[in-house]
């Protein structure tokens, strides 16, 4: 059976006490959940000690949790049993180390996978990863605020109009991709400003590829025109998205949340909720901007190209 290990951490502005509150008793769960968040009919039953903990639900599968051990202030111990999609257990756990009025919040899993899975053990242990990252940003935000600031508005099928666009082309690691698109886009604008370019729309990033376990990820940073302009600076290039019907996803929230509205929307296509048209790469449009918006009020819409 492959084996998987995974650890993932953050630090949360918040008295160590109150981190190990939150995270030792399963109803404070449904709130910060990065699977939960993903679909909000799944049936949720926590037992009134708030030490067990199962699910059920058509995206998130089913299974349970149990606490088996704490430390106050220290450790919380768990089993989690998988049911569905298939049966598989594993061992969690997450360790706390107090900084002042911070916390340092350890999470991991000893897990292993059914041996015909063995071929996806890599990318597996990068997808769960994922998710734990996901979920320690919003039990951050949980713990810090009382609430998480990552919405997920399902808007469903709609008609995509179709583009012309001006952009820029990026190959990146997961750890500089934000930093990539800081720079792109105001160069973007920069141009389209200095030139009198037509803006026709909201900017967008399409994603060409995007391989977790490689680290490798290719994106288009873009800006709708209504005409292409001559003499495009080095690196610019001209391109188009055509019309489409897509299946979008929308989010409200810091950008550093745009991961629950991705994994959602892939997560929909494996459970084969749309099919996806895949002469077409996915994209998201931003809708408001940083630079007169507050964070947590940012609106991004994530669509999914579809037959």
């Amino acid at each position: 059976m492959p084996k998987m290990n995974i650890e993932r951490s953050i630090t949360v502005n918040a008295p160590i006490e109150k981190v190990f509150e939150t995270i030792s008793d399963y109803h404070h769960w449904s709130a910060w959940s990065p699977w939960l968040i993903m679909e909000p009919e799944v049936k949720v039953t926590v037992q009134p000690d708030g030490k067990y903990y199962e699910w059920e639900g058509n995206r998130t599968g089913s299974g349970n949790m149990t606490i088996t051990s704490e430390t106050e202030n220290t450790s919380v111990n768990m089993d989690l049993l998988f049911l569905k999609p298939w049966k598989s257990k594993a061992k969690v756990g997450f360790k706390l180390t107090s900084d002042g009025d911070s916390t340092t919040v350890s999470w991991d899993m000893q897990s292993s996978l059914p041996f015909f899975m063995f071929w996806m053990k890599k990318m597996m242990e990068q997808f769960i990863g994922m998710d734990y990252e996901r979920g320690l940003r919003l039990l951050k935000d949980y713990v810090q605020d009382g609430e998480t600031h990552s919405k997920l508005q399902f808007t469903g099928k709609e008609s995509f109009g179709g583009t012309k666009y001006i952009g820029l082309k990026t190959t990146c690691t997961k750890e500089t991709m934000a930093k990539k698109m800081q720079e792109d886009m105001p160069k973007l604008f920069e141009f389209s400003q200095a030139n009198d370019v037509q803006i026709s729309g909201p900017a967008f990033t399409q994603y060409h590829k995007w391989d977790m376990v490689k680290n490798n990820i290719q994106y288009t940073a873009g800006i709708p025109v209504k005409e292409i302009p001559q003499n495009l600076p080095e690196g610019f290039y001209a391109g188009e998205i055509p019309a489409t019907t897509v299946h979008t996803l929308e989010h409200v929230g810091p950008y550093a949340h745009l991961g629950n509205a991705w994994t959602t929307m892939y997560t929909m296509q494996r459970n084969k909720e749309f099919k996806l048209n895949k002469k077409i790469h996915p994209f998201e449009t931003y809708h408001n901007s940083p630079m007169d918006t507050a964070e947590n009020e940012l609106m991004t819409k994530v669509h999914f190209p579809v037959i």
